[in-house]
């Protein structure tokens, strides 16, 4: 049988789907003193985020090379459905990956690209292909273009739709995208999502309890942009943080720390305008005076007719010497055109952003720059970050796919486990739950599982701490408490396919082949085309165990 799997999981990335609202049904209240405010802002592409399937239909196909898999986007009466084809002949040795979904909500305005969410037994997935702008077509999702076989479900977890809806809701305990009740309550971003709460300023009209960014510090009033709008190459929570708790007028650091690679060219990152604002000449002349509303207007969205002059105002309110009125390129009012240009993410497919360092020269056309492997990171916009934060930002970034930074990470991780051991009330689960997983790769099984036991002192239902603890326990052949913590993860996480297939290995093990063959079906109802899950099934007659017993 296969080898056994450590379960990372730190995973980035709506049950009750009909009872959500949009921005239309949640700020109504709004409409009676700003209506021309709301009108606006209901064309504008944070007003339309996300929303429900039906409403932003994209038909399309997409023949994926690689797999060989097919898929397909309709919106035949009304419902949006997903189908993935598996192309190979009835009786070949390969897995059918052939499934249909139902889709319930559209995430992304549209304006770089648009996906799709769907439910299983309230467990929320995306579409593991997304629809491109500027290529007017669909494609794989980042990440999956290379797969050569169906990828296993997408896991659409809290942190990952705060940005696109409002009023996200934590999953439920121990698990990574199950909601028992709704995921979020508002499609969109709404106005409270900026302005804070809205009701008792609606009822009473007072102002003071309506958060207006002009009046905020300069931190507090950036940090309601950089919450959605600044990625850096990773982020963490802070140690006992949510980001589903931030709200208006605190400071984004105070909940995340953001790191990119020290000498990292700006240019070959996805969502990277806000560094690349913070290094222009004019945000570093006005300083905290300008910021991202000093060109952009959160309620408005000029159309293509209104472009050229609405940002030539922005620039010209600025330079306003007669000489850039009348006298700078007569034959091109768009100063965009010239200074912030369109650029390609390289590591983002089919999508271009515009150059925010507003260049003074134009830049020459330059060759694709070459991949870098690049190992040191450094914060950005977080002057509270700590050693713990860096740490947790390693680990992360190895965990997301770069296996190089295993030993920076394993060296700040050492650091972090000391300073655990110092405080011996540490509540911090994310950090003891990485530190169990570093020293379990290092082979430090002791180390391992005490962490991953003191996590389960604060949460007896914490995912990583069960599934991982679960695996050493059944490496060592302890298998009646392997079983008990594996039996506890899978309740509340079927479609993580990983953990079914550790669930499975212990059953047989433990003789139950009847349970494991039950386990590996249950996972294969998010996860059909599994190739792996498959192949496991198939081994598991007679239920023969790592040293060859039955």
């Amino acid at each position: 049988m296969a080898l056994w799997l450590l379960l990372f999981l730190f995973v980035a990335d709506c049950t009750a789907l009909c009872q959500t609202t949009s921005v239309r049904e949640s700020d109504a209240s709004c409409v009676q003193c700003h209506s021309g405010i709301y009108r606006s802002y209901l064309k504008t592409p944070m007003a339309n985020a996300s929303g429900p399937a039906k409403d932003k239909p994209i038909p399309g196909t997409f023949a994926h090379s690689s797999s060989g898999l097919n898929y397909g986007v309709s919106f035949s009466k009304d419902q949006p459905l997903l189908a993935i084809r598996d192309p190979h002949t009835p009786g070949s040795n390969e897995p059918s990956a052939n499934e249909q979904r139902n889709l319930s909500y559209f995430l992304g305005s549209g304006h770089l690209g648009t996906t799709y969410l769907y439910s299983i037994d309230k467990f929320l997935f995306e579409s593991p292909v997304a629809w491109y702008a500027a290529s007017n077509s669909y494609d794989m999702k980042p990440g999956l273009a290379e797969m050569k076989h169906a990828p296993p479900a997408i896991p659409m977890q809290s942190s990952c739709l705060r940005c696109h809806m409002s009023a996200v809701q934590p999953s439920d305990p121990g698990t990574i995208n199950r909601y028992q009740g709704l995921s979020f309550l508002h499609t969109g971003i709404t106005c409270e999502a900026c302005h804070g709460e809205s009701q008792k300023h609606a009822a009473q009209g007072e102002k003071a309890s309506i958060v207006n960014p002009a009046k905020l510090t300069a931190d507090q009033r950036d940090s309601i942009c950089i919450s959605c709008h600044l990625e850096g190459d990773v982020s963490v929570e802070r140690a006992g943080r949510s980001m589903l708790n931030y709200r208006p007028g605190e400071s984004i650091s105070t909940y995340l720390a953001f790191y990119v690679y020290k000498s990292a060219d700006p240019l070959v990152r996805g969502v990277s305008e806000v560094e690349q604002f913070a290094q222009s000449t004019c945000k570093r002349m006005s300083g905290d005076t300008m910021s991202c509303t000093s060109c952009h207007d959160p309620h408005f969205t000029p159309s293509a007719e209104q472009r050229t002059a609405f940002y030539r105002s922005k620039c010209l309110a600025c330079h306003s010497q007669p000489a850039f009125a009348s006298t700078h390129h007569p034959e091109n009012q768009d100063c965009t055109s010239c200074h912030m240009s369109r650029t390609g993410a390289e590591n983002i497919p089919h999508v271009a952003w515009t150059d925010h360092r507003i260049l003074k020269l134009p830049e020459k056309a330059r060759p694709v720059a070459q991949a870098q492997k690049l190992s040191e990171l450094e914060p950005v916009f977080s002057p509270t970050a700590t050693g713990r934060d860096l740490a947790m930002a390693y680990y992360k970034a190895m965990l997301e796919g770069d296996p190089s930074l295993e030993p920076n990470a394993w060296r700040q991780m050492q650091q972090l486990q000391a300073d655990i051991s110092h405080d011996p009330a540490s509540h911090d689960k994310d950090a003891l739950d990485a530190v169990g997983v570093m020293n379990a790769e290092q082979g430090n099984g002791q180390l391992a599982e005490a962490a991953f036991r003191k996590v389960l002192e604060l949460d007896p239902h914490d995912l990583i701490a069960l599934s991982n603890l679960g695996t050493l326990q059944a490496k060592r052949g302890n298998i009646k408490e392997a079983l008990t913590l594996l039996q506890s993860a899978f309740e509340r996480n079927q479609d993580v396919s990983g953990l079914a297939m550790n669930l499975a290995r212990v059953e047989c093990i433990a003789g139950d082949e009847a349970s494991a063959r039950a386990t590996l079906n249950a996972t294969l109802i998010y996860n059909p085309g599994l190739r792996e899950v498959r192949e496991l099934q198939s081994q598991l007659s007679g239920c023969v165990n790592p040293n060859g017993k039955r």
